[in-house]
């Protein structure tokens, strides 16, 4: 497959070719081949989506291309990787010097891990215009700020003097591709670069990244495991499974008549907004949960005695309920406070307000009377491979819960354990296992069954499904609601992404800056939004069909700001830390 028959919307003029790249790694049973006999051809100007579930090479193809395999474990056991008259595959690291971010630069999935926790934005971008030669020291703070404005960020010359804990992460993303930009490279590789964001942040990014493509004729390697991004941004698609080609087509050709088995279940697993059955009303007439005027205000300390400095309003004034048998979805960008109410339910942050639990109240319990209420609701997080410990096995962690509440012990756990991972659709020969021997899917699975040890009424999920590639995610879905069909669970559904509440919900909460805009069934909030704010959230989402273009963002400057949530106490003035364009504000007052 040579791919230059089809041509991208640039000039023409061939920038890539990858000629039968074979990647591979070694293992305690020798080598093993991560990618196989790959071949690609990419244009001027053109974007090539490089699509697949996580271990199909898309990363592995990306890092060899830009000369950065971990050595000595992985190697290009065979195959050509040229720009121009330059092969790349014969470079040492000074040849690759020249050729990075000059011709061929990288935008990573996760910015805060790729930027430098000890040095200022502008410190970081003018080290890359320095050892490029692009321009002289005394210019580069000048060509730094130019390149922050390029990129639509914010206050460009206050957050040069900023260090990467200080921005959101929009604004890092955003930091990344200017760097990525700065001597203006030919080709420009995006490693999942919007998985990690809100909705409307990763519309923008896009948006961003499809103007300065444009701008600067940059041809685009996309690499992603969501259809929606691909169907958006790509004018052809590669896609990879286990390391080979599955199919490669034109965009528009391969979700209209995609060829192979894989590509078709890929595309049917993409959650659609407005795709989504009609969800029978929750046979259950009784209250699991049952939240009033909830508050979540954390101080901050600072100056000479560490006194408490200011307070920030993480949620404030939430009142709803959870009925037997419903899904109730709390929906939002980060930093609205779903988490925290989350961790609120359970007693893991400081609160105000009621909160019952089975029709008991919890406030003022201790934490010996908390106990046996707990039992009733247990917590999903979103990394499963951080919330579950490295040092202990599955099947341990899984009945910890057990012998924590002093419910079962010695062959009754054995068998519990066994009863778990069958109800979870995972092997009981998998219990001695680690979870690093597992896959993203499956250690979410193994966190379901531990949450169902103690046989809770209310499970909250946690963006439980945010993390997984889409045909997992639609696995882990359909577990979900068959738990809740068959043991009569009720779950709190935590989610920026709406095509899933679309899935799973059968009423509606959305947050912003710690307060409910809008909440009701699924199909009037969903459907018929009437808060500016829910519309701007819905015309974020990716639309999986390249026939059909996104609609314009909604300007968040014109979402009102009439937020009583700073109105506590009667002290002086408060302060305020506001960033309308990034959807993010931290509410202060002083005590």
């Amino acid at each position: 497959m040579s791919g230059a028959e089809d041509i991208g919307p640039g000039d023409g003029r061939l920038v890539l070719t990858v000629r039968d790249l074979t990647i591979q790694v070694a293992t305690e049973t020798g080598a093993t081949t991560v990618l196989d006999a790959l071949s690609f051809d990419l244009v001027r100007g053109e974007t090539l989506a490089l699509a697949g579930e996580s271990g199909s090479g898309k990363s592995m193809t990306a890092l060899a291309i830009m000369g950065l395999l971990p050595q000595p474990m992985a190697r290009i056991a065979q195959g050509s990787i040229r720009m121009g008259d330059t092969e790349l595959t014969g470079l040492g690291e000074r040849g690759y010097r020249k050729v990075r971010s000059n011709r061929i630069a990288m935008i990573f999935q996760e910015p805060m891990t790729s930027l430098n926790p000890l040095m200022t934005v502008e410190r970081q971008i003018c080290e890359v215009l320095l050892e490029h030669g692009v321009c002289a020291r005394g210019a580069a703070s000048k060509r730094a700020l130019r390149l922050l404005q390029d990129v639509r960020l914010t206050e460009p010359e206050r957050r040069l003097s900023q260090y990467p804990h200080e921005l959101s992460g929009g604004m890092r993303q955003r930091v990344m591709i200017a760097m990525a930009l700065a001597c203006d490279p030919e080709i420009l590789i995006a490693d999942e670069p919007t998985t990690a964001l809100d909705v409307t942040v990763q519309a923008e990014i896009l948006d961003l990244i499809r103007t300065l493509q444009a701008e600067h004729g940059t041809a685009l390697l996309m690499i992603t495991h969501d259809m929606g991004v691909v169907a958006e941004m790509a004018d052809r698609v590669i896609v990879l499974r286990d390391g080979k080609v599955e199919e490669s087509a034109p965009v528009r050709e391969l979700f209209a008549a995609p060829r192979s088995d894989y590509a078709r279940a890929l595309l049917a697993a993409v959650p659609q907004l407005g795709a989504a059955p009609d969800r029978p009303a929750p046979s259950g007439a009784r209250k699991v949960i049952e939240v009033d005027d909830l508050s979540v205000r954390f101080d901050i300390s600072g100056g000479l005695f560490n006194r408490t400095v200011a307070r920030v309003h993480a949620v404030e004034g939430i009142s709803f309920y959870i009925r037997e048998r419903e899904t109730l979805a709390l929906v939002g960008e980060s930093g609205c406070g779903k988490s925290t109410i989350g961790k609120a339910l359970l007693g893991l942050v400081p609160w105000e307000g009621s909160i019952r639990i089975g029709g008991v109240q919890t406030r003022g319990r201790s934490r010996a009377a908390m106990r046996p209420l707990l039992r009733d609701i247990q917590m999903v997080f979103q990394d499963p491979g951080a919330s579950l410990d490295a040092r202990m096995s599955v099947g341990e962690q899984v009945v910890e819960p057990l012998r924590v509440h002093g419910l079962a012990s010695g062959s009754e756990l054995a068998d519990r354990a066994e009863w778990l991972f069958r109800r979870v659709g995972l092997s009981p020969d998998m219990l001695s296992r680690y979870p690093h021997e597992f896959s993203g899917g499956q250690r979410q699975r193994v966190c379901v069954a531990r949450a169902l040890s103690l046989s809770p009424k209310v499970i909250v999920a946690d963006e439980s499904v945010s993390a997984l590639d889409v045909s997992v995610q639609a696995q882990v879905l359909d577990l979900l609601q068959e738990l809740q069909e068959e043991d009569g669970l009720s779950y709190l559904f935590i989610s920026h992404d709406m095509a899933v509440i679309d899935q799973v919900a059968d009423r509606v909460v959305v947050m912003r800056l710690g307060e409910v805009v809008e909440e009701g069934p699924r199909d009037a909030v969903l459907r018929d939004p009437r808060h500016p704010y829910t519309r701007r959230l819905l015309a974020a989402v990716p639309v999986p069909d390249p026939t059909r273009q996104r609609p314009p963002l909604p300007d968040a400057a014109g979402i009102e700001e009439d937020s009583p949530i700073f109105a506590v106490g009667s002290g002086p003035a408060r302060v305020e830390l506001h960033d309308m364009s990034q959807g993010h504000r931290a509410a202060l007052t002083a005590p």
